[in-house]
């Protein structure tokens, strides 16, 4: 399906003119590379990045830009990182002080290379942001970790304002895009999150048009819900290159209206449900919504 809806065009052309104008965007995108850091925003081609530029907002890349798994829907290149900068965590904390980011979102590549999965590194990460910019709030989104609990206790125990895991997908589709990712082991991420450190919310997010049924994305919201899932944002895909897993489907606002209504109702206490939305859009008002 190559035929974008003419929402998705005006956001593309929007994006474009953000980014290429003199002004904030253009400053931010100086900044971000005076630092030497590396942001989600670039690595998979947000469509969101101009507005969020605009507004001194990134989400940043941890630990390299390579990623270990081979998801299809996914715009991060595959192919051998590097070892972990241990003056990275200083450059991420260094830029939140500078701009005043009252919530700071950040995210890695899949790191099944490194013996905890680069779960020190996020803690590392969580700790020196409080060091250097302490009234700066955070929020990990963090890979499964191959499942390991102690992992998850390194990062948890780091004290982070929410702990984000994606779910990505339906379960039903796992085994074609996410191949050497589990439902199951994502869910057990969150459930054990809430069950480590109830006080901490937790969030994750589905990326939709991949050719799940509406069913079953209802389906996951309630999987997430019985797992202990706060948050949820969903959004439209967008396949970055034709190279990448096919669009099925393009939802419509309505339908998004409506999973968000139904999110809701099952009990999930903030959802973000919108064509463009990602796992760090409106993060700051997400999290707000859930501890009110």
């Amino acid at each position: 399906m190559n035929n974008y809806p003419d929402w998705i065009l005006k956001a593309i052309k929007k994006n474009k003119k953000d980014l290429s104008s003199e002004g904030i965007a253009v400053e931010t995108k100086k900044e971000l590379g005076d630092y030497f850091a590396n942001t989600i925003c670039y690595e998979a081609l947000c469509p969101n990045k101009g507005e969020c530029f605009k507004s001194k907002h990134a989400t940043f890349l941890i630990l390299g830009t390579k990623c270990t798994r081979n998801c299809r829907f996914c715009a991060v290149d595959k192919s051998k990182p590097l070892p972990p900068d241990p003056k990275e965590p200083k450059r991420i904390a260094d830029i939140a002080s500078k701009w005043n980011i009252k919530y700071l979102v950040f995210t890695s590549p899949t790191r099944d290379d490194l013996n905890d999965g680069g779960a020190y590194h996020f803690a590392r990460t969580i700790e020196t942001i409080r060091e250097i910019s302490p009234a700066t709030m955070t929020e990990p989104l963090i890979p499964d970790f191959r499942g390991d609990i102690k992992s998850l206790e390194t990062v948890i125990s780091a004290r982070p304002t929410v702990l984000s895991h994606n779910i990505e997908t339906v379960p039903r589709l796992y085994s074609d895009i996410r191949g050497m990712a589990s439902y199951e082991r994502s869910l057990n991420i969150l459930k054990m999150s809430k069950k480590i450190d109830p006080d901490i919310p937790t969030k994750s997010s589905i990326i939709i048009g991949m050719g799940e049924m509406m069913d079953e994305i209802k389906q996951t919201l309630i999987d997430l819900n019985k797992n202990l899932c706060d948050i949820v944002v969903i959004g439209q895909y967008l396949s970055p290159s034709n190279k990448h897993y096919p669009v099925k489907k393009y939802y419509t606002h309505k339908e998004f209206d409506i999973l968000k209504d139904f999110a809701l109702s099952i009990g999930i206490k903030s959802v973000v449900s919108e064509p463009l939305a990602r796992s760090s859009y409106k993060a700051l008002e997400a999290y707000k919504k859930a501890i009110n």
